[in-house]
């Protein structure tokens, strides 16, 4: 069992003036709620607020404010989280006002990539993420001083004090931070950039399995290939993108590549800074969309995925959409369908071989694995072979015999050479 780091109360409001995306709602506390128990903590209580528009100050107003301090002090909450961006000089004001930590939304996913990441890459991408969320709280970080200092813009010309100075220099330091991760990502992407064109060079295609966060998809990875990553029933378990190799059957090969989970209210700079590992949709041939059908929001999570899809400009990928955890659905529940549709279970292994047509269905690029025989004086084919096709096989006798996977333009410049039965 792992350790309880908080005890926290949730908080969240529900305002027209907010619109959909930066409201709380049911749903989005109780996810708020299965993010906080995946970040360590204990959940004491949980308040939703119905209002016009949000207090400029509180964001929750007095009377909320005041009912919430009396709550924490009453479970021993450590923290308060809110389900809605909340600005710095709110959060700062939150903080003085309950006595607690304040978090909102953002700040709680920040530390769950925080405690995830594994790779450098995770870890660099994670790092400046934080730095970009820093840099606008870190006025109210430094009040204290400021006011020790008489430096609020209220004291006497000539007062700038120790609390500015330190502010300033923070906020260079941090910049700088920021401008060297920046540039450690992109060699990041350099070295990724170069392992695509590999792949390219060799023409096999590319997979990147995408979803809601905890829809399956490592689950489904392993069951696919035997990757054995850990597959666990918690938000953002996965945040470094897993590569392996998929055969769909004896002539086609695919690279696989799990990526981090989607969330609905993804803060803006999470996206940027996980650019070099969702990059790799944009690059791909086929997306593979999990979908968790036993969620009863799945419809409202495909909208999420789907519209990050557009965001990072792979609208345009051939997709199938599989829908996961079929085997938790009551008897007699009719699935969707369609061509590029399929009900699967990661966990017990039904409908994967659907799937795995499916994907090959979609990849075919005519590629076949054949049989050749070249006389000793057309040798120079087979380093053309070797160059444009695969290669699997070579056997010297009274003429050369060549097993390769070709694709149909290589096929056309060897067919007179094709063994019987060869094709």
């Amino acid at each position: 069992m792992e350790e309880i780091r908080d005890r926290v109360i949730l908080v969240g409001l529900n305002s027209p003036v907010l619109g959909r995306e930066g409201s709380a709602d049911e749903e989005s506390m109780e996810e708020l709620s299965a993010l906080a128990e995946t970040a360590g903590a204990s959940v004491e209580g949980i308040l939703l607020q119905n209002r016009p528009a949000p207090d400029p100050r509180t964001f929750i107003g007095g009377g909320k404010t005041a009912e919430i301090k009396l709550w924490c002090e009453n479970t021993g909450a450590t923290m308060a989280i809110f389900d809605n961006d909340l600005s710095p000089s709110q959060m700062r004001v939150l903080t003085e006002a309950l006595g607690v930590q304040v978090l909102d939304r953002c700040g709680l996913i920040l530390d769950i990539f925080a405690q995830r990441a594994r790779t450098r890459e995770g870890r660099l991408q994670v790092e400046l993420a934080q730095y970009q969320y820093l840099l606008p709280r870190l006025t109210g970080m430094w009040t204290h001083l400021e006011r020790q200092a008489g430096t609020s813009g209220r004291g006497p010309i000539g007062s700038k004090g120790p609390g500015e100075t330190q502010l300033e220099t923070d906020r260079r330091h941090i910049r700088r931070k920021i401008d060297k991760l920046k540039a450690d990502l992109e060699d990041v992407r350099r070295v990724r950039g170069t392992q695509r064109r590999q792949r390219q060079k060799r023409e096999v295609p590319v997979i990147a399995i995408v979803g809601y966060t905890n829809a399956g998809k490592s689950t489904l990875l392993n069951r696919l290939t035997g990757a054995e990553i850990p597959a666990n029933d918690r938000l953002f378990d996965t945040l470094d993108t897993t590569t392996r190799l998929l055969r769909l059957n004896d002539a086609q090969e695919a690279v696989i590549s799990d990526t981090v989970g989607f969330i609905r209210k993804l803060p803006h700079q999470l996206v940027e800074a996980f650019k070099a590992t969702l990059e790799e949709l944009e690059y791909a041939d086929l997306l593979l969309h999990v979908i968790d059908v036993s969620n009863p929001e799945w419809q409202e999570q495909c909208r999420v995925v789907e519209n990050l899809i557009e965001e990072l400009g792979a609208g345009e990928i051939p997709r199938i959409d599989a829908f996961n955890k079929c085997d938790a659905l009551p008897p007699g529940e009719i699935m969707p369908h369609g061509e590029d549709v399929c009900a699967i279970s990661a966990k017990t292994g039904g409908g994967i071989e659907d799937l795995l047509s499916k994907i090959a269905r979609r990849l075919d690029r005519g590629i076949r694995r054949v049989r050749l025989r070249l006389p000793y004086e057309q040798a120079g084919l087979l380093d053309m072979l070797y160059r444009e096709a695969k290669v699997e096989g070579v056997e010297y006798a009274g003429e050369i015999e060549v097993t390769a996977l070709c694709d149909p333009e290589v096929l056309g410049r060897v067919r007179a050479y094709l063994a019987e039965g060869g094709a």
